[in-house]
């Protein structure tokens, strides 16, 4: 074999090499990503938009030093949550799991034992995604793990928009301190389940990946439909409201 292709070859054959050399391959699932918003019309009804609303439960905060263990998504179309139309898996880390982790989501060594890895698992998730934008309680720590791996395993990051129901519950608490100022509460928490009793919502499992997705997507329903009280019709509406739109890569 010519020396060059026998490197090619060796080259195309290991994703080490891939990333040493500079040549990596993007899959196909994230140029569909990036195709579909490439372009993105802000204009239209909220109710004309799917959301994929997505939870992982993770090792620790490090991107570099810690791992996914479990992410689970459930999609909203026309502004209806379909609890059926959802997404699951339990990763296998490929690494012991922190004793600390474990107490928060209770996911055990023996639970991740024999699951599929990340980068088997990633393909299905963006496929599932695509199309629909991301919604998320602080989604900016779930997205900047997802595009890590994304970079890693698939060749390129996602490009969908996502929606922080942080922040929009933020908002919605400083409405209704402008508009109802003896109803203003400083100490208001904005944990994930805090606000599900604030508001009377359905309460789910915590730290469980798909149990917390369903109690967000409950969350940004709640948030929307309050905020659209105040005139919030479009999703460049929603944006505009305080700037609760955030690209996360």
């Amino acid at each position: 074999m010519h020396t060059l292709s026998f490197a090619h070859s060796l080259v195309s054959a290991c994703p080490f090499l891939q990333r040493l050399f500079g040549e990596r391959h993007t899959h196909p699932a994230i140029l569909a990503n990036n195709a579909i918003f490439r372009s993105l019309d802000q204009n239209r009804p909220i109710e004309e938009y799917d959301f994929v609303v997505l939870d992982t439960e993770l090792t620790g905060f490090s991107v570099a030093e810690d791992a996914i263990v479990s992410i689970g998504a459930v999609r909203i179309r026309g502004m209806r949550l379909n609890p059926a139309d959802s997404f699951f898996a339990m990763v296998d880390p490929g690494r012991p799991l922190p004793k600390a982790s474990t107490l928060v989501h209770r996911i055990t060594p023996q639970a991740v034992e024999g699951r599929p890895r990340l980068q088997e698992v990633l393909p299905a998730l963006v496929e599932y995604c695509n199309g629909s934008l991301i919604v998320g309680h602080h989604i900016g720590l779930d997205m900047r793990f997802l595009n890590h791996a994304c970079s890693r395993y698939l060749g390129g990051t996602l490009a969908t928009p996502c929606l922080d129901t942080l922040k929009l519950a933020q908002v919605y608490e400083a409405e209704q301190w402008e508009n109802y100022y003896d109803r203003y509460q400083s100490n208001v928490s904005y944990q994930l389940g805090d606000l599900a009793v604030r508001y009377g919502l359905p309460l789910f499992d915590r730290h469980d990946a798909l149990q917390d997705a369903m109690q967000t997507a409950y969350l940004f329903l709640y948030l929307v439909r309050s905020l659209r009280q105040g005139g919030i019709a479009t999703l460049k509406d929603l944006y505009l409201s305080g700037r609760s739109w955030r690209f996360y890569f």
